[in-house]
């Protein structure tokens, strides 16, 4: 077996292919993190902290913890690496295609049911589930929680036909789903608030409108690319031999997610006790955080996916070692220097998008304390979606499950000490630490695969992590010496003058410190971004 340094011309082709196959998508999704962002700047605007925004916070988790089992678990765990079976059955005998449009139908079909019969007894027992969050809005929670649950249902055909589309590796369709959920979302909330009883009711409308698009607009491109079915039975779907691989892959993953959701849930009702403000502070903390998870990580982790799931399959090991390396290492660049620049100008950055009327000081320092120990988290937040595919591709679902039970046990005991001295800051910091020992869990149990070089990897990863901190400690120190300095020439204008300017000169600061660092150590990853930039031009 070939090794893993990330500085062979090897390798540095591997991951100038993972940049461009991704990019398209990252630039989707950045446009899509940034309408998210917007969508939060509008509930910020309309609900702030109140108790009303903590209502809509809980009645939207609510569907999306059930969205992570039906939609976005279930389709990178399971459906991705089965359906490449059948492709790749396909390629080799064209007699096959009636066998894979049977088995895409029975999947169709299994879902809808699964998802219908949640969606109802959801809306059932919603009365039930909310006193635990102390909300003072319980009525509104129970309301808007029920209004979006049928959300589940429309999202979870989405991701289903993002699978086949991913698997076939046409990404730009899913990358334009998201945008719509948001941008409908963002034009509900002040296009339909006049006509509601509050603006979290006009919000949730728009959740529910997004949800129906994410499926339409895909359904199309699955049609195009030559991918037929038809509902069937439940028994016949549930005979059908790829439903029952799918059924006993995601069968820990079921497990792992009841933990995920328990985990969630404590943490929520901790919050929700906590004070008024906190649940929907951490909501805000946790929005500028996945603007840049979903942007980098996901996007990454959405392209690596079916490429190991194939070198697996195939045996090349050596490729897909390498694969892995290269992507964790840009998941590095990218980001340690973000969470370097978040934490010396996070007070800025919040003002600027969130401070309003609605969101006053208690809300920027609520959401200032939250963002403070959720940044630290975000590099291994961002790697488990980049190791956990590597597990995935592999038809591996029991590890990654134990991690995950390990670690979000750990992140409610961590909650749970840590919410009393704290407050959501303990929360935060609990989620933060959770994260890291679920990288380290992965990480240890992807050793039992000896075709998988964990050691070069991993030392690999930590001498370049190492390295980036070390720069953007170096980068940052100049910005904490001149903050003052640079905000100064701007002050008593408006917001987006007086806090804007201020934070791109920051930015442009500390970026040029980096780069120039990164290109003085001849950075391998560095110089194949530019290399694919100077392609396109030419």
């Amino acid at each position: 077996m070939s090794g893993t340094q990330p500085e062979t011309a090897e390798t540095a082709g591997r991951s100038r292919a993972l940049i461009r196959h991704g990019s398209a998508l990252s630039l989707l999704t950045l446009v899509s993190r940034v309408l998210g962002l917007v969508r939060e700047m509008a509930k910020a605007s309309l609900l702030g902290t109140s108790g009303l925004s903590d209502a809509f916070s809980v009645a939207f988790m609510i569907p999306n913890l059930f969205r992570r089992l039906f939609a976005e678990g279930s389709i990178a765990v399971a459906f991705i690496p089965t359906f490449k079976e059948y492709l790749l059955a396909e390629g080799q005998d064209a007699a096959s295609c009636g066998t894979t449009r049977e088995f895409l139908s029975c999947v169709l079909s299994f879902l809808s049911f699964a998802v219908s019969l949640t969606v109802a007894l959801g809306i059932l027992v919603t009365p039930l589930v909310i006193p635990a969050f102390g909300l003072e809005e319980f009525d509104e929670a129970v309301f808007l929680t029920r209004l979006m649950f049928p959300f589940l249902a429309f999202v979870s055909l989405a991701a289903l036909f993002q699978g086949i589309l991913n698997s076939l590796r046409i990404f730009t369709p899913s990358g334009l789903a998201p945008i719509l959920l948001n941008l409908v979302t963002i034009l509900a909330a002040y296009g339909l608030s006049p006509f509601t009883k509050n603006p979290a009711r006009a919000m949730a409308l728009g959740i529910l409108a997004g949800g129906i698009l994410e499926a339409a607009i895909q359904l199309p491109f699955v049609l195009a690319a030559g991918r037929r079915f038809f509902f069937v039975g439940l028994k016949r779907a549930i005979a059908n031999p790829g439903t029952r691989k799918i059924l006993r892959l995601i069968g820990p993953t079921i497990i792992g997610m009841a933990a995920y959701q328990i985990n969630d849930l404590v943490s929520t009702a901790l919050a929700g006790n906590a004070g008024e403000g906190v649940v929907s502070s951490l909501q805000y903390s946790l929005r500028l955080q996945e603007l840049i998870l979903g942007v980098f990580a996901v996007s990454i982790g959405t392209v690596l996916l079916p490429d190991l799931a194939e070198y697996a399959k195939s045996g090349r090991w050596d490729i897909y070692n390498q694969r892995l390396t290269a992507a964790m290492n840009i998941i590095a660049l990218i980001t340690i220097p973000i969470t370097f620049f978040s934490m010396s100008q996070g007070e800025t950055l919040i003002r600027l998008l969130f401070q309003s009327r609605s969101f006053d000081e208690n809300s920027v320092a609520l959401t200032l304390r939250a963002l403070r120990f959720h940044m630290p988290g975000l590099y291994f937040i961002a790697l488990n979606r980049i190791i956990a595919p590597a597990f995935y591709a592999q038809s591996d679902t029991k590890s990654p499950t134990l991690a995950g039970i390990l670690s979000f046990a750990s992140n409610v005991l961590l909650a749970a000490l840590l919410v009393r001295p704290m407050r959501g800051g303990g929360i935060a910091l609990a989620l933060s630490l959770a994260s890291a020992v679920n990288t380290a869990l992965l990480l240890f149990f992807l050793r039992k695969n000896p075709n998988i070089a964990v050691r070069q990897v991993l030392g690999s990863a930590l001498a370049y992590a190492a390295r980036l901190i070390a720069f953007s400690a170096l980068a940052v120190i100049p910005l904490l010496a001149l903050g003052p300095r640079l905000a100064s020439p701007f002050s008593g204008r408006s917001r987006l003058i007086s806090l804007g300017l201020p934070l791109a000169l920051s930015a442009l600061i500390y970026a040029a410190i980096g780069i120039a660092l990164l290109l003085a150590t001849r950075d391998p990853h560095l110089r194949a971004i530019g290399r694919m930039i100077r392609r396109r031009k030419c």
